[in-house]
């Protein structure tokens, strides 16, 4: 048998493919993230104006973008286009989604100057209104016919001193409209010795007389007063209470809707509108006319030899009728005391009502 020899590839043939095989190495070439680095870094190609057809590549050919999880980044994920902000463009966004689509800037201006146009609340304004002051100052004012209100350190609890006389008297109304009675010639006396005088003794007496402290949280619980803590051991000046809880007590002396009947608020007003001459300071600073019911405290500590100060009171003010509070302790003296709750109530009043007007 005589053997066939091999037929030989014609030159043409390998020709071709090995041509074929440039091709397909062109093509994987291109394919590839490193492919686009010559056309993309050219600086007078048009800039990306968010699709992958605008980038500047010969006519005809198709230049796939890079998949998001590529390793290596584009050079679109650079600085390498002129006027591109890449502090607000993210590379990871460049390579999924049109440039376009990213958040502009001016959102953020927007939202920006919405909140800088807040309007302060009357909580802010009261505060800014106020001076500087020296130890701790608390204040209050509530405009009686609208309900408005606002306080500064409402939070903050303070020694009552002598305003806690006006709810010793509270208590006491309390319990003579339980019993169906009023109160005994005796028990007037006292009381307006109490609040008018600001008689130490007379508090004594009547807070003996209520049943001292546990009578006194009982009553407060009807008068809406929540953050009142009675003096232990009789020392009824050390009771406790917050801003809020004596607009809360002044509230009940004025209002209709209050626990205390009509008798027993008018009743409490006339003592507290008739105080006498030299302790009629205070909250009544802030009136510009009108009739004045206020009480006052004051009250040295043993501890710190500094002063409890405070003073609250119905007052009138352009035409509104006002409750206001001023409560502080730290105080130096007792002049300084009476002279900064004056100053503070003279600037929360006018501030609280030009606010809501």
């Amino acid at each position: 048998m005589s053997r066939i020899p091999p037929r030989r590839a014609h030159p043409s043939t390998v020709i071709l493919f090995s041509l074929l095989a440039v091709i397909a190495a062109l093509a994987v070439l291109i394919r590839s993230p490193y492919g686009q680095v010559a056309e993309e870094a050219d600086p007078t190609a048009t800039p990306d104006t968010g699709t992958a057809q605008d980038s500047a590549a010969p006519v005809g050919a198709t230049v796939p973008t890079a998949p998001a999880s590529s390793a290596a980044p584009t050079p679109a994920d650079t600085a390498t286009t002129p006027g591109v902000d890449t502090a607000t463009t993210p590379a990871a966004d460049t390579s999924t989604a049109p440039a376009a689509e990213t958040a502009p800037s001016a959102a953020v201006t927007s939202d920006s100057s919405v909140q800088s146009r807040v309007v302060p609340s009357l909580d802010e304004r009261l505060a800014a209104a106020l001076p500087q002051t020296a130890g701790n100052v608390s204040v209050g004012v509530l405009d009686i016919a609208t309900g408005v209100s606002a306080t500064s350190g409402g939070d903050r609890s303070y020694a009552t001193a002598s305003i806690v006389k006006v709810d010793i008297l509270a208590t006491l109304l309390l319990q003579a409209q339980q019993d169906r009675r009023t109160l005994s010639a005796s028990e007037r006396q006292t009381a307006e010795a109490m609040v008018e005088e600001s008689d130490n003794d007379a508090a004594d007496t009547l807070w003996d007389e209520i049943g001292g402290a546990h009578a006194l949280a009982t009553a407060n619980a009807a008068l809406g007063l929540t953050s009142t803590v009675p003096g232990a051991d009789g020392l009824w000046g050390l009771t406790s209470t917050t801003v809020g809880d004596q607009l809360a007590l002044l509230h009940d002396v004025i209002a209709e809707d209050s626990p205390l009947n009509a008798s027993s608020r008018a009743y409490l007003q006339d003592l507290m509108g008739s105080v006498d001459a030299d302790q009629a300071w205070g909250v009544s600073a802030a009136a510009d006319g009108g009739d004045t019911v206020l009480k006052n405290g004051w009250l040295p500590r043993d501890e710190t030899g500094l002063w409890v100060i405070n003073s609250i009171g119905r007052i009138s003010f352009q035409g509104h009728e006002l409750l206001v509070v001023v409560l502080s302790d730290g105080q130096r003296s007792e002049e300084a005391g009476e002279a900064q709750v004056e100053a503070v109530a003279k600037a929360a009043v006018p501030a609280v009502v030009s606010a809501a007007a």
